[in-house]
C-alpha cells in the first residue's frame, strides 16, 4: 500500500477525466468492486487471493469483501466493507476497522457492505448513469448483473453509457481508467523494478538449474519458492519449456535433454502486487549449436534493435515494424526467406516465424488492464488493429510517453504445423523457402525478453541488474555453474 495522498489523487484525477468525458447533465456514479474469496475445491478452501487490480489501484485495499462508489457529480466517495465479528475473530484475530482502513487511503466515508448494494440499486431507480468496468471475475459480473439489472451476458461488454444510458459496462470509465494506469507513477517505477529484482533471482534459478538430466518441474519449483519468499508469488504462469515453439508452454513434464533449448519466460509479482516479465532462452547441454547459435543471435540483436528505438515519440507499433524488419533481414542472409524486405513486412511474413507481438504494457497486470479491453489499453484512438498473423498480435502499438512500462519480446520460432499450412495455402506470396525450412522443424523457439521504462530521455531496462543475453555469455555463466 501506497501514501493514503497517492490514492486520494488517483481518485480525484479520476473524477476529473470523467466530467471532461460525460458532457452535460448527471454523470452518475462510479463503482468498483473488490474481488471476493474464491474456493478451490470445496467453500473454506480458497484460492489465494488477488485483489482486483482497479480496485487496488484507486482504494488500496488488498483484501476481500471490500466494494466503493465515486459520485461523478459532488466527487463524494464511499468505501464499503464489514467489521469482524467474533466469529471472524476467533480463526483470524482483531482486525483493523473498516474506518481506519478506509482513513489508511483517504477516504473518510465507509459504511457497511450492504449499503453499497442500495447505493447502485437506488443510483439505477433515479436513472443516474451507473459507471462501471468489465469485471474479470465471474462472481463480480453476477454481482453487477443483480444490481444493476443488466443481463450477466452484456456486464463485460463496453460502450458509451452517456449515448444510450448504459446497458453495459463504461467506455467512459474504461478509457479514463486506462488513460491513468499506463502513465506509471515514481511509487508504481519503483514497485515494477522490486519485482523485477525478484524476477532476476528467480530466472538465475532457472540458467542453474538447466542442466541435463533435470525435471522441468524441479526447476520451476524452486524458481516459484524464490517469488513466495521474496513477494506475492509468480505475476502469471510459468512457461518453461523445451518445446519453445508452443509460445504459452504450460507443462513441465519433460527432462532437460543436451541439444535442446529451454525457453524460460517468467514473472514475479512483489507484495505491493507489480509485475515483472522476462523471457531467457539456454542451451540445455551449456554450448549452442551452430545453427542454435545463428538464430540467438539474431533475437539477441532484434532485442537490442527494438530497445534502442523505444523513446517518446515513437509509436511501439513502428518500433515492432523495425524489429521485424532486421529480423527478415537476416534471416534473408540464412535463405529462410527470398525477396523484398519490406514487401516481406507490408504482407506480414515475419508472422511466420514471430506469430506474435513485439511486446505488451506492463504493470499492476503483467499484461497491463488487458481485462478492461486488449485495443483500449495497447490502441486507444491512435489506430487500427492489422488483420496480419504477427502485427494483429501486438498488444502494445500506441505512441510511446514517458511512464509507460512495455515489454520487449522478439522471438523466432519454427512451428511445424503453420509452417506446413502457410505452404499449403500459399501465405507466404512465394517469399518463404521451405526446403531450408524443413531442417528446422526439431528446432524449437528462441524469445528474449526485458522491461522497459519510458523515460524523457529515452528508455531503460528496468531492474538495477540485467540478466545475462548474449550467447557467448550464456555459455561462459553456464560452463561456471
Amino acid at each position: 500500500m501506497f501514501e493514503a495522498s497517492v490514492y486520494v489523487n488517483r481518485r480525484k484525477a479520476l473524477v476529473e477525466r470523467m466530467a471532461s468525458m460525460t458532457g452535460n447533465g448527471s454523470r452518475g456514479i462510479a463503482v468498483f468492486l473488490g474481488n471476493v474469496d474464491a474456493a478451490m475445491n470445496y467453500r473454506g478452501n480458497d484460492y489465494k487471493f488477488r485483489q482486483d487490480s482497479s480496485f487496488m489501484y484507486f482504494w488500496g485495499i488488498d483484501e476481500p469483501g471490500f466494494a466503493a462508489v465515486l459520485d461523478l457529480d459532488s466527487a463524494e466517495e464511499c468505501l464499503y466493507g464489514n467489521d469482524v465479528d467474533i466469529d471472524d475473530i476467533i480463526w483470524m484475530g482483531p482486525q483493523p476497522t473498516v474506518a481506519s482502513k478506509g482513513t489508511s487511503v483517504g477516504c473518510s466515508s465507509t459504511k457497511p457492505l450492504s449499503y453499497f448494494d442500495k447505493a447502485v440499486i437506488d443510483a439505477v431507480a433515479a436513472g443516474r448513469p451507473v459507471h462501471f468496468l468489465p469485471p474479470a471475475r465471474y462472481y463480480n459480473q453476477m454481482k453487477l448483473a443483480e444490481l444493476t439489472g443488466i443481463p450477466s451476458a452484456d456486464v463485460r461488454k463496453v460502450a458509451p453509457i452517456a449515448a444510450d444510458g448504459g446497458r453495459h459496462a463504461s467506455e467512459e470509465l474504461v478509457k479514463a481508467v486506462v488513460a491513468l494506469r499506463l502513465i506509471k507513477e515514481q511509487c508504481e517505477i519503483d514497485a515494477i523494478d522490486h519485482a523485477c529484482e525478484i524476477g532476476y533471482l528467480m530466472h538465475t534459478e532457472a540458467r542453474r538449474g538447466c542442466k541435463p538430466g533435470v525435471l522441468e518441474q524441479e526447476i520451476v519449483g524452486r524458481m516459484e519458492g524464490i517469488t513466495l519468499s521474496k513477494g506475492w508469488g509468480v505475476s502469471f504462469t510459468t512457461i518453461l519449456s523445451q518445446n519453445g515453439e508452443t509460445l504459452h508452454n504450460h507443462s513441465h513434464h519433460q527432462i532437460i535433454t543436451p541439444g535442446r533449448l529451454l525457453v524460460v519466460d517468467a514473472g514475479a509479482e512483489s507484495n505491493a502486487h507489480y509485475a515483472s516479465d522476462f523471457t531467457r532462452t539456454y542451451p540445455c547441454s551449456g554450448k549452442f549449436t551452430t545453427k542454435q547459435r545463428e538464430i540467438y543471435d539474431i533475437v539477441e540483436q532484434a532485442n537490442e534493435v527494438a530497445f534502442s528505438l523505444t523513446r517518446p515519440g515513437t509509436s511501439y507499433w513502428d518500433v515492432h515494424c523495425a524489429t521485424v524488419r532486421y529480423m527478415l533481414e537476416q534471416l534473408k542472409a540464412l535463405d529462410f526467406v527470398r525477396g523484398d524486405v519490406d514487401e516481406m513486412v507490408a504482407c506480414g511474413i515475419s508472422g511466420l516465424f514471430m506469430p506474435h507481438g513485439l511486446g505488451h504494457n506492463m504493470g499492476m497486470d503483467v499484461h497491463d488492464m488487458e481485462d478492461l479491453g486488449e485495443n483500449y489499453v495497447g490502441y486507444g484512438d491512435e489506430r487500427q488493429r492489422s488483420p496480419l498473423l504477427g502485427m494483429g498480435n501486438l498488444r502494445m502499438a500506441r505512441d510511446l510517453k514517458p511512464g509507460h512500462v512495455v515489454t520487449d519480446e522478439p522471438g523466432i520460432y519454427f512451428i511445424p504445423a503453420l509452417i506446413e499450412q502457410w505452404k499449403r495455402e500459399g501465405t507466404d506470396r512465394g517469399f518463404v523457402n521451405y526446403s531450408k525450412l524443413e531442417e528446422y522443424y526439431d528446432f524449437g523457439g528462441i524469445r528474449l525478453e526485458d522491461d522497459v521504462l519510458v523515460t524523457a530521455e529515452g528508455a531503460r531496462r528496468l531492474g538495477s541488474r540485467r540478466l545475462p543475453i548474449k550467447s557467448s555469455e550464456i555459455e561462459d555463466i553456464m560452463s561456471q555453474e
